[in-house]
């Protein structure tokens, strides 16, 4: 395994191709910028009191581990966390930068400077920006539908108040998010405002994971047209393998590899196929409907050197073909 020291930076992508050695003095941090899909973000106008965050994804494009030993903001209006201090390679990972709307009003901004000391010292700034309204009240401040079962739907209330202007109108309710509707209420007047009722439902095509929406709110407002609406949560798959990932390492050219993958379950279900665009990697799929099975794996270098970054999709007769993926990685060096 090739290492980034010596001045080098040694790099392999996700399609395994090979970077070029290039001096570390002509790539500066590049290596540690090049994992970040993005690194500046704009919350727009939030109410105060809401729960706003944003996650910026990163992903090891390296063989060696990556890990982030530290995280600080140049503001106190912005507190970052990472989801994950070691990152294997091909795994992903995420800053979380989250806004302080409580303590903070108007605009604000803010530099997150992330600090890498493995495989090589490397900092990434990201920032962020956004104005926090004090005249706009979101309740409950955090639009999150908690942690449900992939293929469920789930209900979501959320009651959006604007403060000492009762002809404030919300015109419209868009979202990027094909798997979630909103139903937006008429205008409920009150003694000091408005308010309206947003009701979120997501659809039983949301796919597992974690839940990072946004919702933007169009109004009436010239001075503030728009208003955003952070939504989270999390769909539990109803598929899962263990483990998610597989390392074999380096392995000679006549080498062999087994393991036994777990597969689970809620119900009990059949393994219908077992998807590999290797033909190296041979399965032995269980029979019968079970909610747990062990599903063998083998794999022969065959011969073949080269870098190994395989996707193994599982398939069930679970509802709508549930499926689950395990990613093997490994090397079969060039003799």
């Amino acid at each position: 395994m090739s290492s980034l020291c010596h001045g080098t930076v040694s790099s392999f992508l996700l399609a395994s191709l090979v970077l070029a050695l290039c001096p570390l003095q002509a790539t500066g941090q590049d290596w540690a910028r090049k994992m970040f899909a993005e690194t500046n973000h704009n919350f727009r106008v939030v109410a105060r009191g809401a729960k706003v965050e944003h996650h910026f994804e990163f992903e090891n494009l390296y063989e060696e581990a990556v890990h982030v030993s530290a995280v600080r903001s140049s503001c106190g209006c912005t507190t970052p966390s990472v989801t994950r201090s070691t990152v294997k390679s091909r795994e992903k990972s995420a800053i979380v930068a989250t806004f302080n709307t409580t303590a903070f009003t108007g605009p604000k901004s803010a530099t997150i400077t992330v600090v890498f000391d493995r495989p090589y010292y490397a900092e990434v700034q990201l920032t962020v920006s956004g104005e926090i309204r004090t005249d706009v009240v979101f309740d409950p401040p955090e639009a999150n539908f908690g942690q449900f079962k992939e293929g469920e739907t789930k209900q979501l209330k959320v009651s959006v108040t604007r403060l000492k202007r009762s002809d404030w109108k919300i015109t419209d309710v868009r979202s990027h998010c094909t798997d979630m509707q909103v139903k937006l209420s008429p205008p409920i007047r009150i003694t000091n405002g408005v308010r309206y009722d947003l009701l979120l439902e997501t659809k039983a095509s949301m796919p597992a994971g974690e839940i990072h929406e946004q919702l933007t709110l169009l109004t009436n407002d010239p001075q503030a047209p728009t208003i955003e609406m952070c939504v989270s949560g999390r769909v539990r798959p109803a598929l899962t393998v263990s483990p998610a990932s597989l390392g074999m390492g380096n392995l000679p050219a006549d080498g062999q590899f087994e393991r036994r993958l777990v597969v689970r379950a809620d119900e009990p279900f059949e393994i219908l196929d077992v998807l590999c665009g290797d033909e190296r990697f041979v399965f032995d799929k269980p029979t019968g409907k079970k909610k747990v099975h062990f599903l063998p794996l083998s794999f022969s270098a065959d011969q073949q050197p080269g870098r190994i970054a395989q996707t193994i999709r599982i398939v069930s007769d679970l509802p709508n073909r549930r499926s689950a993926e395990v990613l093997v990685t490994g090397n079969v060096p060039t003799p």
